[in-house]
């Protein structure tokens, strides 16, 4: 059970999902234990085998996305995962076990998870194993079934579409003080200050999963998106905001009576928040509230 971290991990930034990476996970070991002894026994790396076949589910698993996606209602985003919750087999929030722990780098950030949804699966894999697992594109050729070559090249359009996303320029120690400026301003209702916090293109997508109600569409501009973001707080009077960990970066939660009822990450450069991505489908933020999931390391 050694490999599980890494097949948790690997998962996570395939799908962008807690619960298809634990599915992942699952199955992978399905078909481990699947194999006779004779045939465990004769595979000399099982790390190896076990992330290709985790490798191919996930890429399996990317295709059928792609059609779930035309039937999701509004946008769909990844799954945010935070500091200090655990993942236990049996579903629930657990001992702080580092083996069920995602770990933290820029691959896990939203803004980087976003990007990696718009690839294509096979882009996506191979870019994943590649630079981010360091696996070799003769081992990569084996699970998308293409040569190495074509995974290099796989590999290599991946970073050309991430080489237009605009560096943060900032430390997370910058990131950390728009985000406390965001929160005061939201929870003040001080629109002024709001919008001189947000970049004049600055765009705003939420994720209800048609269980919310929720912009079905981004909303795009600094006056419409602090409008929109007072207007559903208004909506809501007695929801809290927290400062917290979103997928390795600060970010804010809103809660009420003990309840996340959303996650808010953002991307900030040059001191503004450039994107916003507020997640408040339920099943998304399970481990929010106590019921499981997968935490950052």
């Amino acid at each position: 059970m050694s490999e599980r971290r890494r097949l948790l991990n690997l998962g996570y930034r395939m799908l962008g999902s807690v619960q298809d990476a634990e599915d992942v996970v699952q199955e992978t070991y399905a078909r481990w234990y699947a194999l006779s002894e004779a045939e465990q026994r004769a595979i000399d790396v099982p790390m190896a085998w076990l992330t290709r076949v985790a490798s191919r589910i996930c890429l399996d698993q990317l295709g059928s996305a792609r059609a779930r996606r035309e039937r999701y209602t509004g946008e769909w985003l990844p799954e945010p995962v935070r500091h200090g919750a655990a993942w236990t087999s049996t579903g629930g929030a657990g001992a702080d076990d580092p083996v069920d722990r995602i770990t933290l780098d820029e691959s896990v950030s939203m803004g980087m998870l976003v990007l990696l949804d718009a690839m294509t699966p096979a882009e996506r894999v191979a870019f994943v194993l590649h630079d981010v697992f360091g696996m070799p594109f003769t081992e990569i050729a084996e699970t998308v079934g293409r040569t190495p070559a074509a995974c290099r090249q796989l590999a290599s359009s991946a970073r050309r579409r991430l080489a237009h996303r605009p560096s943060g320029g900032g430390t997370a120690a910058e990131h950390g003080r728009v985000v406390s400026a965001f929160r005061a301003a939201c929870e003040t209702g001080d629109l002024d200050t709001l919008v001189a916090l947000l970049d004049p293109a600055v765009a705003s997508r939420s994720d209800g999963g048609g269980k919310v109600r929720t912009a079905l569409r981004p909303v795009v501009g600094r006056d419409k998106v602090a409008r929109f973001l007072l207007g559903l707080l208004r909506r809501e009077p007695g929801v809290e905001l927290v400062e917290d960990d979103v997928n390795g970066l600060p970010g804010v939660a809103v809660r009420m009576g003990g309840t996340t009822l959303a996650v808010v990450a953002v991307e900030v450069r040059d001191g503004l928040i450039t994107e916003l991505w507020m997640v408040v489908n339920p099943d998304k933020l399970r481990a929010w509230n106590g019921n499981g999931g997968l935490g950052i390391a």
